[in-house]
């Protein structure tokens, strides 16, 4: 384990929290300048088994994928091969059913295309199957006019944002993490999991209500009343495929196995570490790449989630990586409460994983409490 002379409030709020709010198993690193300050792991990988949280543990990360995800788009765009701004039916000729001919990239990025749902029931292992997802989402139409709102796209952002890269590239977005960012770096990282790994992925927990962290004007409560509305976009979102909220959809190999670039990424706390505080280290996209990438594209009222949030090309803005003057960082959350970002201004790659899930809207006060723990030692 690492905890860099400075940093031993990081470690104290990490032990913290195995206590209140009470962790299963978890791990949390830190980067700054290129250089490991933190990695710290415990607690138990599996409830079930009792096996221990280890150095190489990793997790399913939920929609903390889709950083990664928007980094193979956005290294295609610094490329030169392809153009945010024309239209996604260029390259995807079949998306311009449905009155979509004009939506971009940009706009698939920015989760302004309106398309947060499956207008038909879709199942699990369809969803394995990327050529019939993509079908699926080139023949519907949008649920406002793109461009003019934005409304987080849990699921079908991934096989959207995907299928571009796929078109472009040639690779699906797994074996683009792969290639370009998984190998070179060495990470422990990967969407579309080898079946040789499975066995040292930590098995997630249901998740809990984690009641001090709420008050009475917390968003989540605003989600929470959306997504009860059976007729809302919010519900509709996250009720099909069904069993989106069901944990042990999420622990079965065949999800862990095939490619879902929104949210099905497994990882380790460090190698999501290392990937941000490369990223904030301009060392896998340029400056001028992450000066636009890392600016809000949007913000305001969220057509999907009911509460304010901030994008940047496919990036979030909005959560707890926003707070303690890191005004530029950038990165996402994953349902249940893990966070991945980079702060440029301090050279900071950040991570915290867990297993124990909570039903809170993005990270929760466990990594509220490691980030400030970090910012404190800045």
């Amino acid at each position: 384990m690492i905890c860099a002379e400075g940093f031993e409030p990081v470690r104290d709020a990490f032990e913290a929290n195995f206590v209140d709010p009470g962790e299963l198993g978890a791990a949390v690193a830190v980067v700054v300048d290129g250089r490991p300050v933190v990695d710290l792991w415990g607690g138990l990988a599996d409830a079930h088994t009792e096996r221990a949280w280890a150095e190489d543990t990793p997790v399913l990360v939920y929609s903390a994928t889709k950083g990664p995800t928007a980094t193979c788009a956005l290294l295609l765009w610094e490329r030169g091969l392809l153009d945010l701004d024309a239209p996604v039916a260029q390259v995807w000729p079949e998306f311009a059913a449905g009155g979509k001919e004009a939506i971009t990239t940009r706009h698939l990025l920015t989760h302004q295309a309106g398309l947060p749902i499956f207008d038909e029931p879709i199942t699990f292992t369809e969803c394995h199957d990327p050529d019939l997802v993509a079908s699926r989402l080139a023949a519907q139409a949008p649920h406002w006019e793109p461009g003019t709102a934005h409304g987080y796209h849990p699921l079908t952002w991934g096989w959207l944002v995907g299928e571009v890269v796929r078109r472009v590239s040639g690779r699906s977005v797994g074996a683009m993490v792969a290639a370009e960012l998984a190998g070179p770096l060495g990470l422990d990282l990967w969407v579309g999991l080898p079946p040789e790994r499975e066995a040292s992925v930590a098995r997630l927990a249901p998740g809990r209500l984690d009641l001090a962290a709420m008050s009475p004007d917390d968003p989540g409560l605003t989600f929470v009343a959306a997504i009860m509305d059976i007729e809302s976009l919010t519900f509709r979102a996250f009720a099909n495929p069904p069993g989106q909220l069901d944990v042990e959809s999420f622990n079965a190999p065949e999800l862990h196995q095939a490619e879902w670039p929104a949210a099905n990424g497994i990882a380790t706390a460090r190698a999501l570490a290392t990937f941000y505080g490369e990223l904030a280290l301009d060392r896998i996209l340029s400056s001028k790449t992450l000066d636009e990438a890392s600016r809000s594209q949007v913000s305001g009222p969220d057509k999907v989630l009911a509460v304010d949030t901030s994008f940047g090309l496919g990036y979030s803005l909005h959560s707890v990586m926003s707070a303690h003057e890191a005004s530029g960082a950038f990165g996402h959350e994953g349902a249940g409460g893990s966070v991945a970002f980079a702060d440029r201004s301090r050279g900071v790659g950040f991570a915290y994983v867990m297993n124990q899930l909570t039903a809170t809207l993005g990270a929760d006060r466990r990594a509220r409490r490691l980030v400030e723990a970090v910012y404190s030692c800045l």
